[in-house]
Order: C-alpha cells, then structure tokens, then sequence
C-alpha cells in the first residue's frame, strides 16, 4: 500500500510538471505567433523549431525522466569513519568552518559534503527534484535530495585527499602499517541564515548519493540578528533614504542615524503559500527556506549630497556595527555619478557549489566596492535578475550579504527581471518558469522600490540632472495597460530644464545580435518584436535619450536607433569618446548592460 501511494505521488507530481511544460510551450508559441507578424519585416523570424533536436539535448541531460525513491543506505561498513568540525561550536553571522573526514579506506572522486539546514530537512532522494532544477534554467549536475542543501563540496577540492597524502595507520604489525586510512578537509564560508546547521558526508556522487557520517547540529549564535542592510531611495528630493534588513525576529527595531535621531521600523515577512499558485516549484518545494522578517524603516530629514552615520537593531537582538552612508543629489543639480548592470546573481567566496552559480559577480561586486569606497558613486542601479535565487530561499541571504559592501553605503536601486518574476498562470508577460515559483515576492519585499504598487514593480525618479524610467518588461505593456499608460505619462511630464537626461531601463533589450540557437530563440528571444513594437514609439516620442536592458549577458551599444534603422552615428572626440552632438532629439542609444556575473553569451559571427 505504501509503494502505491508512492507511485501516486510520483505520477501526480510528474502530471503537475508535465501540465507546467504544457503551459510554457503553449503559451510562447501562441505569443511568437501573434508578435511575428507585428514587425516582420524589422525583425528576422526563429529558425523554425526542430522538435527531434529538442528531444535529444534534453536527453543528454543526466537527469532525464526519472522519479522519486528512498534514499539508499551506504554499503559501507567502515566503521573508521568519522568527521570532524572546527570551530566546534556555535557559529558567528559570517564563520569559516573546516570540516575534515577521516578513515576513509578508499577516497573517491564522488565523495561530497553538504551543508543542510535546517537540521531536520527531508534526506530522501529526489531524482524527480531534477525537473524543478531545469525549469529555473539551471542545467548544472546538482544534488538530487528532496531539500537542496544550502552549498556542498567534493572533497577532492582538498588535493591531498584522492592521493591519500594525508594519512594514518589505523594498524600495525611490529614497524610495519597493515592499514592505512586517508583524511581530506574542505572549509566552508557560512552566512547567518538564522536556522541551524549540518554538515552531512556522502558518497555515490550527486545523482545517487547516501549518508556516510553526519555532524551535530550547528547554532549561529544570534538568529535574531539585524543583518544585510541595504539602502534605496524613496523619493526626488534625496531628503530621505529606505533602509530595509534582515532578521530572525519580528518585533520593532530601529536605525540610530546622524547621531541622535531614531526612527523605529515596520516587519513582514512571506512563506510558502505567497510563491506561485502552480506547484510544483522549487519555493515551495525543496527550495524553500524561512527568511525570518524583513525590517524598513526610512530616514528623514535628510540634505542631498551629504554623508551620514548609521546602526540598526535594537537591544533585544543587538545591533549592526556602525556605518555611514552618502545622499545622493537631488534631481536638479548638475552632476549625478551612477554604476547600473544587470544579471548579476552570485557566488561562493569559498569556491562552494550551489544551485545557479554565476561567475563573474564576485569580480564585479568587488570592482564596484572598490567605486564606492572613494566616495564618488551616488546610486547604483541593477536592472534584473538580481539574485538568481529562483526558488531557493536561502540564496537571497547569500547575495544581500555579498551586495552588503555597497548597499550599505549608496542606493541600491533595482528592476525586476525574469528571474524574479516569471511563471505560468502568474500574471506575467511570459510563461518561463524562470522565477522558480517565486513569482516577485522575495524580491519585492527584499528590494522596497517607490513602486505605484504591489506587484506594480515600475516608477521614475529623478536625481542630479537625470529622470530614469524603470519599467517592468515582465508585466504587461499592451498599450491597453496599466503600466503602457504609466509610463506614457511620466515621460510626458519630465521637465526638461531640471532633469534634461531621460534614462529608461528595463530587463529585456529591444535590440541584440546575441546568437540564442535554436531552441531559445523559438520559444525566449531575447528580443520580442511585439515588445519592441508596442514600447519604442513611447522612447521617441518621450524623447529618450539613453535606453538601458539586461537579459542577454554581454555588453552591446547601438547607434541612435529608430524602428532598427541607424538615426545617428557618434563621433569620436578628441580623447577617442563616442559623442553625439545635435540640436534636437533624433532617437535614443541603446545599451545591453547583462554582463555582470553570468558566462558572457557569444554574439552571431555576422555581427562581429
């Protein structure tokens, strides 16, 4: 009877995949059919889809079709086995623990550990969890368990430990050793997630793995702690700035900020039954991690330009060190100085793995650190996907952490992208399963925008001489639409002796030359013509002058483009920079900026 409730179960979920898959295909075939007509002869058509070339790269895929069953147990009955963790006690909100694995008798390359957490999480094997993986875009070979572990390692990250350098005589026969068994250690980098912690060894590599030895739990040693605290602007005038944080406990706190003043601030917080109505997905499955309470509060009167002290918390929970952050200009002054980039995600400073590993964005994080500590950066602008978390909870306190250095000290201005906000049966523009279930609820609680609403993710703001527009391309821009109105409003009413530079940004480009191949090109182009056709007059009318995208991850800049014609071409100026001179507006630049953390997409030779 067991057996057959689990083979219920694995049809149900296999049925519920398989409906998503449906509705994905569906729904970007009747959108390519209808918006290949809007402008093509602009815009080339895709390749026509070649459903056998489908079927045999999803076949090369390791994970294939198979469904769940139980985790096996090792056949291992060494009982020399043991592991080891140091620091062996409670942990800080950012603690280097090296864990080493001692007695093994034959070192294999499929040996791993993991880091789970919480402690109690679900250890049976999931190979059917391969198909929630692949949905979010990720196609890297990763752990098939029922709950994704916060990050692992192969022990072989340890190079003495397949050659058994590091050894011990287990027993001798006078001088001589009749048994030699080898040690290997791999150090993890853990960040406060407030829950508690395991270290868990494997072997069977990652597609069939089962438990060798298995640690204590670990505690932080505050959950509650007021953590990964980032700002953003609120408003024009730079008199005040949001500040929004992390922590295990939901009763007021405050900021502390230009020594004296305190304001207290307002908590929420989501679960699983705020992701996505379609299950199944990786939020509400073995992705899914408590994020504790989400703190805001903002602080007011403030002067533009100028450089402030700062602490949050309170005494219940303590407090974050102390910080300073700078204003930026209110809109009108002449000079704004900001860094935007987009498809940033994360990685690991340990050289970890973990589900969709981008990795490019500690380099970048690093570069724009070192921008900002010299105090000539006002804002920061990252227009979509933002994280790359999709569906795994735990990955935002990862990348809130590794933004921390800049967020900290400047806005940290956001759009939402794909990643974030795509799902069938959501509301989005487009079926991808691309958010992981998320459906834009981390990310709008993470990232508190001065947005017109809930799930309402566009708005404009103004500071130093420049009005950005920031729209969302991932809901809808029918001109019939909320926000197509939206925005052809808040162009109109740009004044253009405060604010003489428009800067409009969003995820999707209207213009790229990456090569997809065939398949994403059929179903995800990276340019929707119907997109192009329905927001493009609205750039040139609004007098754009600069328009700004992410989603394909490579850097590209067009002429003064208009309906895929070349308006303008820059000149070089005497110290080699493109500049365009003319006494009225001819059409806006265009420029891809998704080249800040993912593996750079190639371009068509054509293009080159």
């Amino acid at each position: 009877m067991d057996n057959q409730r689990g083979r219920e179960g694995s049809a149900g979920s296999l049925f519920k995949t398989q409906t998503l898959l449906v509705m994905f295909l569906l729904c970007n075939l009747l959108r390519n059919g209808m918006s290949s007509t809007v402008t093509s002869q602009t815009f080339p058509k895709s390749s026509r889809f070649d459903e056998a070339e489908w079927k045999g790269e999803i076949s090369k895929h390791p994970f294939g079709s198979i469904t769940r069953r139980k985790l096996l147990s090792c056949h291992d009955e060494n009982p020399l086995i043991d592991m080891s963790v140091d620091p062996p006690r409670s942990m800080t909100n950012v603690q280097e623990v090296t864990v080493t694995i001692s007695g093994i008798l034959n070192p294999s390359e499929n040996d791993w550990i993991a880091v789970l957490s919480p402690s109690s999480m679900n250890y049976t094997l999931c190979p059917g969890a391969a198909r929630l993986y692949a949905e979010t875009g990720d196609l890297a070979a990763l752990p098939l368990l029922c709950h994704y572990p916060v990050k692992f390692q192969y022990l072989k990250a340890d190079p003495a430990y397949i050659p058994c350098k590091k050894s011990r005589c287990q027993e001798f026969f006078g001088e001589h050793c009749l048994l030699t068994t080898c040690n290997g250690s791999v150090t993890f980098r853990l960040v406060n997630i407030r829950t508690d912690t395991v270290f868990v060894f494997f072997m069977g590599g990652l597609n069939i793995p089962c438990v060798l030895a298995r640690s204590d739990p670990f505690q932080f040693e505050n959950p509650n702690a007021p953590l990964y605290g980032h700002l953003s602007s609120i408003d024009s005038s730079s008199t005040s700035m949001k500040l929004t944080w992390v922590s295990g406990d939901g009763q007021s706190q405050f900021v502390q900020y230009a020594d004296g003043r305190i304001v207290n601030s307002t908590s929420t917080t989501f679960d699983q039954k705020d992701m996505c109505d379609a299950s199944p997905s990786p939020a509400v499955d073995f992705g899914w991690h408590d994020p504790g309470y989400i703190h805001s509060a903002v602080m007011n009167g403030l002067s533009p330009q100028t450089i402030y002290s700062y602490r949050y918390g309170s005494d219940a929970v303590g407090w974050s060190s102390q910080m300073s952050f700078s204003t930026p200009p209110a809109a009108g002054f002449d000079k704004l100085v900001f860094i935007m980039y987009g498809d940033m995600g994360k990685a690991e400073r340990d050289g970890c793995n973990e589900h969709y590993i981008q990795p490019g964005s500690l380099k970048v994080i690093d570069a724009v650190a070192k921008e900002v500590s010299t105090g000539d950066v006002d804002m920061i602008y990252h227009i979509g996907d933002i994280s790359y978390a999709t569906g795994f909870l735990a990955e935002w306190d990862f990348f809130l952490e590794m933004i921390g250095s800049v967020a900290s000290r400047v806005p940290y201005m956001t759009a939402v992208g794909n990643h974030e906000r795509d799902f069938p049966g959501s509301g989005s523009v487009y079926c991808g399963l691309d958010s992981g279930g998320e459906c834009g609820v981390p990310y709008e609680t993470y990232f508190q925008m001065p947005t017109q609403g809930k799930d309402k993710p566009w708005y404009s703001i103004e500071q130093g001489p420049v009005h950005f527009t920031i729209m969302s391309t991932e809901h809808s821009w029918d001109p019939q639409s909320e926000q197509y109105k939206w925005i052809e409003s808040d162009l109109a009413s740009v004044k253009r002796q405060q604010t003489p530079w428009i800067l409009f940004a969003g995820h999707r480009p209207q213009y790229s030359s990456v090569n997809q191949g065939i398949l994403a090109a059929t179903f995800v182009p990276s340019v929707d013509p119907a997109f192009v056709a329905a927001i493009e007059p609205l750039l040139v009318i609004g007098q754009v002058d600069l328009a700004l995208w992410g989603h394909v991850h490579n850097y590209e800049r067009t002429c003064a483009v208009n309906r895929s014609l070349c308006i303008q071409y820059p000149k070089k100026d005497d110290d080699g920079i493109d500049t365009y001179t003319s006494n009225t507006h001819i059409a806006p630049v265009h420029t891809v900026i998704g080249m800040s953390g993912f593996q750079l997409d190639s371009f068509r030779k054509k293009d080159i």
